[in-house]
Protein backbone atom coordinates (compact mmCIF):
# COMPACT_ATOMS: atom_id res chain seq x y z
CA UNK A 1 0.00 0.00 0.00
CA UNK A 2 0.94 3.34 -0.89
CA UNK A 3 1.29 5.60 1.87
CA UNK A 4 0.36 9.37 1.00
CA UNK A 5 0.62 12.80 1.26
CA UNK A 6 -0.87 15.28 -0.39
CA UNK A 7 0.33 19.07 -0.96
CA UNK A 8 -2.58 20.68 -1.97
CA UNK A 9 -5.57 18.51 -1.12
CA UNK A 10 -8.27 20.96 -1.94
CA UNK A 11 -7.53 21.67 -5.45
CA UNK A 12 -7.78 20.83 -8.80
CA UNK A 13 -5.04 17.98 -9.11
CA UNK A 14 -5.46 17.21 -5.35
CA UNK A 15 -9.49 16.71 -5.63
CA UNK A 16 -8.87 14.29 -8.31
CA UNK A 17 -5.67 12.28 -6.76
CA UNK A 18 -8.20 11.58 -4.07
CA UNK A 19 -10.80 9.98 -6.48
CA UNK A 20 -8.35 8.20 -7.18
CA UNK A 21 -7.70 6.96 -3.50
CA UNK A 22 -11.60 6.48 -3.27
CA UNK A 23 -11.44 4.05 -6.69
CA UNK A 24 -8.47 1.80 -5.09
CA UNK A 25 -8.93 1.69 -1.23
CA UNK A 26 -6.91 -0.70 -0.84
CA UNK A 27 -3.81 0.93 -2.80
CA UNK A 28 -3.14 4.20 -0.66
CA UNK A 29 -3.99 5.49 2.24
CA UNK A 30 -3.61 9.09 2.84
CA UNK A 31 -1.15 9.68 5.71
CA UNK A 32 -1.15 14.11 5.73
CA UNK A 33 -2.40 16.79 3.49
CA UNK A 34 -2.29 20.71 2.99
CA UNK A 35 -4.23 23.25 1.72
CA UNK A 36 -4.09 26.77 1.58
CA UNK A 37 -7.41 28.90 2.27
CA UNK A 38 -10.35 25.76 1.47
CA UNK A 39 -10.50 25.05 5.17
CA UNK A 40 -14.01 23.86 4.61
CA UNK A 41 -13.77 21.08 2.00
CA UNK A 42 -10.77 19.98 3.83
CA UNK A 43 -12.45 19.67 7.29
CA UNK A 44 -15.31 17.33 4.83
CA UNK A 45 -11.34 15.34 3.49
CA UNK A 46 -10.14 14.85 6.67
CA UNK A 47 -13.85 12.88 7.69
CA UNK A 48 -13.67 10.79 4.72
CA UNK A 49 -9.75 9.92 4.27
CA UNK A 50 -8.93 10.10 7.89
CA UNK A 51 -5.13 11.67 7.62
CA UNK A 52 -2.85 11.41 10.67
CA UNK A 53 -1.53 15.23 9.89
CA UNK A 54 -3.17 18.13 8.30
CA UNK A 55 -1.36 21.30 7.52
CA UNK A 56 -2.72 24.66 6.34
CA UNK A 57 -1.68 28.36 5.82
CA UNK A 58 -1.44 30.41 9.20
CA UNK A 59 -2.94 29.70 12.39
CA UNK A 60 -6.01 31.32 11.91
CA UNK A 61 -6.67 28.93 10.03
CA UNK A 62 -5.82 26.54 12.04
CA UNK A 63 -8.30 27.76 14.55
CA UNK A 64 -10.55 27.74 12.24
CA UNK A 65 -10.31 24.08 11.16
CA UNK A 66 -10.28 22.78 14.70
CA UNK A 67 -13.83 25.09 15.36
CA UNK A 68 -15.46 22.13 12.44
CA UNK A 69 -13.43 19.46 13.44
CA UNK A 70 -15.43 16.72 16.06
CA UNK A 71 -13.55 16.81 19.19
CA UNK A 72 -12.37 13.46 19.34
CA UNK A 73 -11.16 14.02 16.08
CA UNK A 74 -7.35 11.65 15.84
CA UNK A 75 -5.58 14.19 13.57
CA UNK A 76 -2.36 16.52 14.09
CA UNK A 77 -3.17 20.04 12.46
CA UNK A 78 -0.42 22.40 11.61
CA UNK A 79 0.05 25.49 9.99
CA UNK A 80 2.40 27.29 7.94
CA UNK A 81 5.63 26.49 6.04
CA UNK A 82 6.97 24.26 8.87
CA UNK A 83 3.67 22.47 9.22
CA UNK A 84 3.86 21.74 5.42
CA UNK A 85 7.15 20.56 5.49
CA UNK A 86 6.56 18.22 8.52
CA UNK A 87 3.58 16.39 6.80
CA UNK A 88 5.88 15.86 3.38
CA UNK A 89 8.74 14.41 5.77
CA UNK A 90 6.77 11.90 7.84
CA UNK A 91 8.63 8.59 8.31
CA UNK A 92 5.71 6.86 7.38
CA UNK A 93 5.06 8.54 4.07
CA UNK A 94 6.54 7.09 0.80
CA UNK A 95 4.87 9.37 -1.97
CA UNK A 96 4.52 13.00 -1.67
CA UNK A 97 1.59 14.34 -4.08
CA UNK A 98 2.89 18.39 -5.56
CA UNK A 99 -0.23 19.36 -6.19
CA UNK A 100 0.35 22.59 -4.78
CA UNK A 101 -0.02 25.85 -6.94
CA UNK A 102 2.94 28.14 -7.56
CA UNK A 103 6.46 28.09 -6.00
CA UNK A 104 5.13 28.10 -2.51
CA UNK A 105 5.34 24.33 -2.27
CA UNK A 106 9.22 23.98 -3.37
CA UNK A 107 10.20 23.79 0.43
CA UNK A 108 8.59 20.72 0.72
CA UNK A 109 9.24 19.42 -2.07
CA UNK A 110 13.09 19.54 -1.74
CA UNK A 111 12.51 18.17 2.32
CA UNK A 112 10.59 15.76 1.05
CA UNK A 113 13.54 14.20 -1.68
CA UNK A 114 16.27 15.50 1.25
CA UNK A 115 14.46 12.43 3.51
CA UNK A 116 14.18 9.97 0.28
CA UNK A 117 10.01 10.07 -0.47
CA UNK A 118 9.17 9.88 -4.35
CA UNK A 119 7.61 13.01 -5.92
CA UNK A 120 4.62 12.78 -7.83
CA UNK A 121 4.83 16.00 -9.44
CA UNK A 122 1.90 18.27 -10.69
CA UNK A 123 3.72 22.20 -10.46
CA UNK A 124 5.47 23.15 -12.70
CA UNK A 125 7.07 25.46 -10.86
CA UNK A 126 8.82 23.41 -8.73
CA UNK A 127 11.08 22.92 -11.60
CA UNK A 128 10.81 25.91 -13.76
CA UNK A 129 12.32 27.67 -10.87
CA UNK A 130 14.00 24.90 -8.61
CA UNK A 131 15.11 22.84 -11.29
CA UNK A 132 18.95 23.18 -10.73
CA UNK A 133 18.43 22.17 -6.89
CA UNK A 134 16.07 19.95 -7.35
CA UNK A 135 17.42 17.32 -10.10
CA UNK A 136 20.73 16.76 -8.47
CA UNK A 137 19.08 16.02 -5.62
CA UNK A 138 16.66 13.51 -7.00
CA UNK A 139 19.62 11.76 -8.23
CA UNK A 140 21.29 12.18 -5.06
CA UNK A 141 18.88 10.34 -3.32
CA UNK A 142 17.82 7.84 -5.56
CA UNK A 143 13.90 8.84 -5.64
CA UNK A 144 11.68 8.81 -8.56
CA UNK A 145 10.55 12.10 -10.38
CA UNK A 146 6.86 10.66 -10.99
CA UNK A 147 5.26 13.49 -13.94
CA UNK A 148 1.68 14.09 -13.31
CA UNK A 149 1.09 17.38 -16.08
CA UNK A 150 -0.52 15.53 -18.56
CA UNK A 151 1.49 16.45 -21.77
CA UNK A 152 4.59 15.39 -19.07
CA UNK A 153 3.21 11.97 -18.15
CA UNK A 154 2.74 11.78 -22.22
CA UNK A 155 6.03 12.12 -22.73
CA UNK A 156 7.40 9.74 -19.84
CA UNK A 157 5.05 7.12 -20.89
CA UNK A 158 6.40 7.32 -24.58
CA UNK A 159 9.79 7.42 -23.41
CA UNK A 160 9.71 4.37 -21.68
CA UNK A 161 11.61 1.42 -22.78
CA UNK A 162 13.52 3.63 -25.62
CA UNK A 163 17.10 3.27 -25.87
CA UNK A 164 19.25 6.35 -24.12
CA UNK A 165 20.24 8.69 -26.79
CA UNK A 166 16.87 7.69 -29.19
CA UNK A 167 14.80 10.83 -28.42
CA UNK A 168 15.37 13.68 -31.06
CA UNK A 169 12.88 16.32 -30.00
CA UNK A 170 9.52 16.83 -27.98
CA UNK A 171 6.33 17.57 -29.51
CA UNK A 172 4.93 19.25 -26.52
CA UNK A 173 1.37 19.51 -27.41
CA UNK A 174 -1.19 22.84 -26.26
CA UNK A 175 -4.88 23.32 -26.57
CA UNK A 176 -4.62 26.71 -27.64
CA UNK A 177 -6.58 28.33 -25.12
CA UNK A 178 -9.86 30.24 -25.40
CA UNK A 179 -7.73 32.82 -27.70
CA UNK A 180 -6.43 30.51 -29.75
CA UNK A 181 -7.00 32.59 -33.32
CA UNK A 182 -7.02 36.20 -31.70
CA UNK A 183 -4.35 38.74 -32.72
CA UNK A 184 -2.45 41.49 -30.50
CA UNK A 185 -5.78 44.02 -30.80
CA UNK A 186 -8.20 41.55 -29.25
CA UNK A 187 -6.23 40.26 -26.30
CA UNK A 188 -6.00 43.82 -25.16
CA UNK A 189 -9.98 43.83 -24.79
CA UNK A 190 -10.58 40.14 -23.01
CA UNK A 191 -12.10 40.18 -19.68
CA UNK A 192 -11.28 37.91 -16.66
CA UNK A 193 -14.29 35.82 -17.54
CA UNK A 194 -13.03 35.45 -21.16
CA UNK A 195 -9.81 33.96 -19.84
CA UNK A 196 -11.10 31.73 -17.44
CA UNK A 197 -13.15 30.00 -20.25
CA UNK A 198 -11.05 27.41 -20.64
CA UNK A 199 -12.54 25.17 -24.12
CA UNK A 200 -11.11 21.60 -22.62
CA UNK A 201 -9.66 22.23 -19.57
CA UNK A 202 -11.85 22.53 -16.40
CA UNK A 203 -8.46 24.26 -13.96
CA UNK A 204 -7.70 25.87 -11.10
CA UNK A 205 -7.80 30.17 -11.50
CA UNK A 206 -4.04 30.04 -12.00
CA UNK A 207 -3.46 27.52 -14.47
CA UNK A 208 -6.25 28.40 -16.58
CA UNK A 209 -4.98 32.34 -16.51
CA UNK A 210 -1.38 30.65 -17.84
CA UNK A 211 -3.10 28.52 -20.33
CA UNK A 212 -5.12 31.28 -22.03
CA UNK A 213 -1.32 33.52 -22.35
CA UNK A 214 0.61 30.50 -23.17
CA UNK A 215 2.37 31.46 -20.17
CA UNK A 216 1.65 27.42 -19.13
CA UNK A 217 3.43 25.85 -22.10
CA UNK A 218 6.14 28.03 -21.30
CA UNK A 219 6.29 26.90 -17.70
CA UNK A 220 6.27 23.14 -19.17
CA UNK A 221 8.67 23.81 -21.84
CA UNK A 222 11.60 24.52 -19.30
CA UNK A 223 9.75 21.42 -17.22
CA UNK A 224 10.10 19.31 -19.75
CA UNK A 225 13.68 20.14 -20.42
CA UNK A 226 14.56 19.45 -16.84
CA UNK A 227 12.33 16.06 -16.66
CA UNK A 228 13.72 14.55 -19.69
CA UNK A 229 17.18 16.37 -20.12
CA UNK A 230 16.85 18.04 -23.28
CA UNK A 231 17.81 21.99 -24.48
CA UNK A 232 14.27 23.98 -24.81
CA UNK A 233 15.13 24.20 -28.50
CA UNK A 234 14.44 20.70 -28.81
CA UNK A 235 11.15 21.42 -27.46
CA UNK A 236 8.37 22.40 -30.07
CA UNK A 237 5.12 23.65 -29.22
CA UNK A 238 2.22 22.27 -30.51
CA UNK A 239 -1.34 23.43 -30.50
CA UNK A 240 -3.94 20.86 -30.57
CA UNK A 241 -7.34 22.12 -30.16
CA UNK A 242 -8.96 18.73 -29.26
CA UNK A 243 -6.54 18.24 -26.45
CA UNK A 244 -6.79 14.31 -27.61
CA UNK A 245 -2.85 14.18 -28.59
CA UNK A 246 -1.45 14.73 -24.86
CA UNK A 247 2.01 14.96 -26.03
CA UNK A 248 4.49 13.18 -28.68
CA UNK A 249 8.27 12.46 -29.13
CA UNK A 250 10.06 12.14 -32.29
CA UNK A 251 12.99 9.07 -31.81
CA UNK A 252 16.25 9.40 -34.15
CA UNK A 253 14.97 7.11 -37.16
CA UNK A 254 11.97 9.49 -37.71
CA UNK A 255 9.26 7.34 -35.93
CA UNK A 256 6.84 9.29 -33.65
CA UNK A 257 5.26 8.07 -30.92
CA UNK A 258 2.15 10.23 -29.11
CA UNK A 259 -0.29 9.50 -25.77
CA UNK A 260 -4.04 9.78 -26.68
CA UNK A 261 -6.87 9.88 -24.59
CA UNK A 262 -9.97 12.05 -23.38
CA UNK A 263 -8.91 15.08 -21.41
CA UNK A 264 -9.02 13.69 -17.91
CA UNK A 265 -6.13 14.19 -15.42
CA UNK A 266 -6.94 11.24 -13.45
CA UNK A 267 -5.12 9.08 -15.89
CA UNK A 268 -1.98 10.45 -15.59
CA UNK A 269 -2.22 10.79 -11.55
CA UNK A 270 -3.12 7.16 -12.01
CA UNK A 271 0.04 6.60 -14.07
CA UNK A 272 2.20 8.08 -11.84
CA UNK A 273 0.55 6.86 -8.26
CA UNK A 274 0.66 3.43 -9.58
CA UNK A 275 4.20 3.51 -11.38
CA UNK A 276 5.31 0.81 -12.47
CA UNK A 277 2.17 -1.14 -12.47
CA UNK A 278 -1.12 0.19 -14.75
CA UNK A 279 -4.61 0.20 -12.88
CA UNK A 280 -7.80 -0.66 -14.33
CA UNK A 281 -9.26 2.84 -15.76
CA UNK A 282 -12.01 5.10 -14.01
CA UNK A 283 -12.10 7.58 -16.36
CA UNK A 284 -14.06 8.06 -19.60
CA UNK A 285 -12.22 5.23 -22.20
CA UNK A 286 -10.81 6.45 -25.07
CA UNK A 287 -12.81 5.90 -28.76
CA UNK A 288 -11.11 7.19 -31.27
CA UNK A 289 -14.71 6.66 -33.18
CA UNK A 290 -16.13 9.02 -31.11
CA UNK A 291 -17.44 12.31 -32.72
CA UNK A 292 -15.40 14.92 -30.59
CA UNK A 293 -12.06 13.33 -31.43
CA UNK A 294 -12.36 11.96 -35.64
CA UNK A 295 -10.42 15.04 -36.56
CA UNK A 296 -7.09 15.85 -34.75
CA UNK A 297 -5.77 18.70 -36.36
CA UNK A 298 -2.42 20.38 -35.43
CA UNK A 299 -0.87 23.76 -36.04
CA UNK A 300 1.89 25.84 -34.64
CA UNK A 301 1.81 28.30 -31.83
CA UNK A 302 1.21 32.02 -32.75
CA UNK A 303 4.54 33.27 -30.61
CA UNK A 304 4.12 36.92 -32.29
CA UNK A 305 0.90 36.95 -30.32
CA UNK A 306 1.21 34.95 -27.30
CA UNK A 307 4.93 36.77 -26.56
CA UNK A 308 5.25 35.37 -23.68
CA UNK A 309 6.22 31.41 -24.98
CA UNK A 310 9.32 33.40 -26.57
CA UNK A 311 10.40 34.48 -23.24
CA UNK A 312 10.42 31.18 -21.57
CA UNK A 313 12.42 30.13 -24.08
CA UNK A 314 14.54 32.51 -23.75
CA UNK A 315 14.74 32.28 -20.31
CA UNK A 316 15.33 28.52 -20.63
CA UNK A 317 18.55 29.36 -22.58
CA UNK A 318 19.65 31.52 -20.09
CA UNK A 319 18.82 29.48 -17.44
CA UNK A 320 20.25 30.27 -13.69
CA UNK A 321 17.55 32.62 -11.48
CA UNK A 322 16.24 34.26 -15.02
CA UNK A 323 13.62 31.39 -15.16
CA UNK A 324 12.66 32.14 -11.33
CA UNK A 325 12.14 35.77 -12.02
CA UNK A 326 10.00 35.06 -15.09
CA UNK A 327 7.43 32.27 -12.85
CA UNK A 328 7.96 35.11 -9.96
CA UNK A 329 6.81 38.02 -11.97
CA UNK A 330 3.92 36.07 -13.68
CA UNK A 331 2.34 34.50 -10.36
CA UNK A 332 1.99 38.48 -9.29
CA UNK A 333 0.86 39.98 -12.49
CA UNK A 334 -1.42 37.04 -12.68
CA UNK A 335 -3.03 37.43 -9.39
CA UNK A 336 -3.41 41.02 -10.06
CA UNK A 337 -5.48 40.21 -13.26
CA UNK A 338 -7.77 37.93 -11.29
CA UNK A 339 -8.63 41.12 -8.74
CA UNK A 340 -8.79 43.06 -11.54
CA UNK A 341 -6.09 45.03 -10.80
CA UNK A 342 -4.09 44.31 -14.50
CA UNK A 343 -5.16 44.06 -17.77
CA UNK A 344 -4.64 40.71 -20.10
CA UNK A 345 -1.52 41.90 -21.65
CA UNK A 346 0.00 43.67 -18.22
CA UNK A 347 0.76 39.85 -17.74
CA UNK A 348 3.40 39.63 -20.43
CA UNK A 349 4.46 43.49 -20.12
CA UNK A 350 5.27 42.48 -16.22
CA UNK A 351 6.92 39.60 -16.78
CA UNK A 352 9.51 40.91 -19.82
CA UNK A 353 10.33 44.03 -17.39
CA UNK A 354 10.81 42.14 -14.63
CA UNK A 355 13.21 39.56 -16.62
CA UNK A 356 14.81 42.32 -18.47
CA UNK A 357 15.82 44.30 -15.08
CA UNK A 358 17.46 40.76 -13.71
CA UNK A 359 19.56 40.20 -17.07
CA UNK A 360 20.67 43.79 -16.52
CA UNK A 361 21.65 43.28 -12.28
CA UNK A 362 23.25 39.65 -13.16
CA UNK A 363 21.58 36.41 -13.56
CA UNK A 364 23.09 33.59 -11.23
CA UNK A 365 23.67 30.98 -13.63
CA UNK A 366 25.06 28.24 -10.12
CA UNK A 367 22.07 29.35 -7.58
CA UNK A 368 21.63 27.73 -4.15
CA UNK A 369 18.30 27.25 -2.89
CA UNK A 370 18.37 30.28 -0.69
CA UNK A 371 19.54 32.15 -4.01
CA UNK A 372 16.14 31.23 -5.60
CA UNK A 373 14.38 31.93 -3.17
CA UNK A 374 16.30 35.28 -2.85
CA UNK A 375 15.24 35.90 -6.77
CA UNK A 376 11.89 34.77 -6.11
CA UNK A 377 11.51 37.51 -3.61
CA UNK A 378 13.34 40.53 -5.74
CA UNK A 379 11.24 39.72 -8.83
CA UNK A 380 7.55 39.62 -6.71
CA UNK A 381 8.27 42.86 -4.86
CA UNK A 382 9.29 44.72 -7.95
CA UNK A 383 6.55 43.09 -10.13
CA UNK A 384 4.37 44.29 -7.32
CA UNK A 385 5.92 47.88 -7.72
CA UNK A 386 5.73 48.18 -11.58
CA UNK A 387 1.61 47.38 -10.73
CA UNK A 388 1.38 49.99 -8.43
Amino acid sequence: MRQLCILGSTGSIGTQTLEVVRNFPEEFRVIAMTCGGNIALLSEQIKEFAPAYVSVSTEEKRKELLGMLPSDASVEVLCGDEGNISCATLPEVDCVVAAMVGMKGLPSVVAAISKGKDIALANKETLVAGGSVVMPLIKEKNVALLPVDSEHSAIWQCLMGQPEGSLKRILLTASGGPFRGFCREQLEKVTISDALAHPTWKMGGKITIDSASMMNKGLEIIEASWLFDVPVDRIEVVVHPQSIVHSMIELRDGSVLGQMGFPNMMMPIQVALFYPRRSECICRPFSPFDTSSCNLTFEPCDRKVFRLVDMAYYAGRCGGTLPVAMNAANEVVVADFLSGRASFLDIERTVEQVMEKHEAEGVIKKPSLEDIFAVDAWARNLASAMRK
